[in-house]
């Protein structure tokens, strides 16, 4: 492969991703108004606690439950909802 055809597949790349747009995506959890002051009155006792996590445990007749547990850091792999100053983490696998 000569050099200017490389050079022009690179920069014909260049150019489709420097002009994609951005889509922005729904959240995988949307916390309503009663929601949010439901966790801040929870968290209010446990101030070393940042927010709550949802999580995925084995068990339960389909083999999956879902796990609501305060945390005091962020996961690797946790995807963060905030909405007022609320942190809810969801782990991967849910």
């Amino acid at each position: 492969m000569s050099a200017s055809l490389v050079q022009a597949t690179l920069w014909a790349t260049v150019l489709a991703v420097s002009k994609r747009k951005l889509q922005p995506t729904q959240g995988a959890l949307t916390l309503t108004p009663s929601a949010v002051n439901k966790i801040k009155q929870l968290l209010k006792d446990k101030p070393e606690h940042v927010g709550l996590k949802v999580g995925v445990r084995t068990r339960g007749c389909n083999g999956l439950s879902y796990t609501l547990e305060y945390t005091k850091t962020k996961g690797d792999s946790d995807e963060e909802v905030v909405k007022d100053r609320v942190r809810v983490f969801i782990e991967k696998k849910a």
